[in-house]
Order: C-alpha cells, then sequence, then structure tokens
C-alpha cells in the first residue's frame, strides 16, 4: 500500500492519500487525475479499470483503489 500511495503522490503532491476518504465526493482529484491514476493502475499493476468501476466509491479513498486494484487483479 505504501508503494501505491508514493505513486498517487506522483500524480498530486499536494493531498493526504494516506488519510483522505473523500477524493471524489470532496472534489479534490479532477477528472484528468482521475484519468492519470487509471493508466498508473494499467502501467504499475497490469489492471484494466472497466468504465462499469469508474465510480465514486471506487475512488474516493487510496484504500479504495488500492482494493479495486486487488479485485481486479485477480
Amino acid at each position: 500500500m505504501e508503494d501505491f500511495i508514493a505513486l498517487l503522490e506522483d500524480v498530486r503532491d499536494d493531498i493526504d492519500f494516506e488519510n483522505a476518504t473523500d477524493l471524489i465526493d470532496g472534489e479534490l482529484l479532477s477528472s484528468f487525475d482521475i484519468i492519470q491514476i487509471i493508466a498508473m493502475m494499467d502501467d504499475e499493476y497490469d489492471v484494466a479499470v472497466p468504465a462499469a468501476e469508474i465510480i465514486p466509491a471506487n475512488f474516493n479513498s487510496a484504500k479504495a483503489m488500492y482494493a479495486l486494484i486487488e479485485r481486479l487483479g485477480k
């Protein structure tokens, strides 16, 4: 998880990804940020995120995003 947070910080270094739980609902991430994160998930974890999975619940926190990677990576 620490490696994943470091990758997220490469996208946006001004967000506390370890503690934030409202990345989408609080409008901390833009749509461009989400696209970058999805591309990073594909590059680093070989996980393709289908359009149906691009919902706020899957991107509101680093923990939710990591759970998505684990679920889709199987």
